[in-house]
């Protein structure tokens, strides 16, 4: 049965990935600092800290990313076509990818910043996905 989701399974796992990355980035951007606090970033940072930047990315990816992948993972059980659910979860998953991008290459506090627009299409896959969740569940 999950063979014919193998498109949207490997964006899901592209997610995940992208995610685990931002955790390394993270992590390695945080240990270099001359006053390293496990666990701790300071609050005198901001967005001209590559620092604040890769914590933000990561944080902001972990706040969201199973706001997505839940109700994708109920589409599959669900029976959900596999070409929708697929497109969505790639658009997704790209638009993930060049907010992390955004966010560690411009360092703005303006709003909307240019990832700004990537997060809000990502927020209309997250509706597109639960919609989909929805609508197989009562079909």
């Amino acid at each position: 049965m999950f063979t014919v989701y193998s498109y949207s399974i490997a964006g899901l796992l592209l997610i995940s990935f992208t995610v685990f990355v931002q955790n390394i980035v993270a992590a390695v951007a945080h240990r270099k600092q001359s006053r390293y606090i496990p666990g701790k970033v300071s609050d005198e940072l901001s967005h001209d800290s590559f620092v604040f930047r890769s914590h933000r990315t990561f944080h902001n990816s972990l706040e969201n990313v199973h706001q997505f992948t839940l109700p994708a993972l109920f589409c599959i059980f669900l029976g959900a076509s596999t070409t929708v659910l697929a497109a969505l979860i790639w658009v997704y998953a790209m638009c993930r990818i060049i907010h992390m991008a955004l966010y560690y290459a411009v360092a703005t506090e303006k709003n909307p910043s240019p990832r700004s627009y990537f997060y809000m299409i990502g927020v209309l896959c997250t509706v597109g996905v639960f919609g989909l969740a929805v609508f197989n569940l009562f079909v």
